[in-house]
C-alpha cells in the first residue's frame, strides 16, 4: 500500500488523535488561498525580493478578505523565486517546487504539534531564505513513521529543546518569527511532512526541481491529510 494511503488510513481510523496546527476555527473563520506563482498578476519578483513589501502585500490581502490566515503552496511551481540566491541553481535547473504548505499570518502566532510524538531535531537554519528557527518533530503512528517540518519559527522556541523530548498532541511549539529572524520573510509557518529523513538533522528541503516531483511526492504527503482545513477563498 503507498505509504500516503497509510496515513490516510490511520487519520480516517484515528480522527480524535489528530489535532491543530494553528488556531483556525472552519466554523467562524475562513482562510485565504495565497497564488505565489507567476500566474499571479498582482504579485511580481520586485515584491517577493522585498521583504517588507511582500509583507504589506500579504497583509493586505489578508485584510481585504477578513482572512486571519492565508494558505497555499504544496507542490506549486514557485518560478517567482527566481534571482533568490538560495533557490536559483545558477546554470542548473533552479529549485521552484514548492514541497511544503505555508500559513501566512502576524508574528507571534501559535503553532502546535497535531500529533502525539517526540522531537527529532531541531535548527537555526540562519539563511537569506532559509526557514530560520526549524523544529523537526517524530510521529508514530501504529508503526508508520512520520515526520513534521516547522519552518519560519521564533528563535526563542529552540530554547530548551533535546533530541528525543515527548511532545503531545496540541501542545504549542513555537510561533511565527519576526521577518528579521524567520529566513527574511513576511511571518508565516512551513509546514512539511515526510515519511524519511534521509539522514537530515533539523533541515530538509522545502523546494526541489520540478523535474524531481515524482521522486519527492512519494515521501512528502499533503499536508492537507493532517491540516484538514477547508477549500480556501479567493478574491
Amino acid at each position: 500500500m503507498d505509504t500516503s494511503v497509510k496515513l490516510a488510513a490511520y487519520i480516517k481510523a484515528n480522527p480524535d488523535a489528530v489535532g491543530k496546527v494553528v488556531d483556525f476555527d472552519p466554523f467562524t473563520e475562513k482562510l485565504y488561498h495565497l497564488d505565489l506563482t507567476t500566474g499571479n498578476k498582482d504579485l511580481d519578483v520586485a515584491t517577493v525580493t522585498d521583504a517588507l513589501r511582500f509583507d504589506r502585500w500579504v497583509t493586505k490581502k489578508l485584510h481585504n478578505n477578513n482572512c486571519r490566515y492565508g494558505i497555499g503552496g504544496y507542490m506549486e511551481h514557485r518560478t517567482i523565486y527566481a534571482n533568490i540566491p538560495l533557490f536559483d541553481s545558477g546554470g542548473d535547473e533552479p529549485r521552484f517546487l514548492h514541497l511544503g504548505v505555508d500559513i501566512w499570518a502576524k508574528a507571534g502566532t501559535a503553532v502546535y504539534s497535531p500529533l502525539k510524538g517526540k522531537v527529532h531535531s531541531f535548527n537555526d537554519n540562519n539563511n537569506h531564505g532559509d526557514y530560520g528557527p526549524t523544529i523537526i518533530l517524530e510521529y508514530d503512528l501504529d508503526g508508520l513513521k512520520l515526520f513534521a517540518l516547522y519552518g519560519h519559527l521564533s528563535r526563542k522556541d529552540l530554547d530548551g529543546l533535546h533530541v528525543g523530548m515527548p511532545i503531545h498532541i496540541n501542545q504549542k511549539i513555537g510561533d511565527f518569527g519576526e521577518i528579521e529572524e524567520n529566513g527574511h520573510w513576511p511571518p508565516h509557518l512551513h509546514f512539511q511532512l515526510m515519511f524519511d529523513m534521509e539522514g537530515k538533522q533539523g533541515d530538509y528541503p522545502g523546494a526541489c526541481r520540478f523535474s524531481e516531483k515524482e521522486t519527492y511526492i512519494k515521501n512528502i504527503p499533503d499536508p492537507q491529510l493532517i491540516l484538514r482545513f477547508p477549500k480556501a477563498v479567493n478574491e
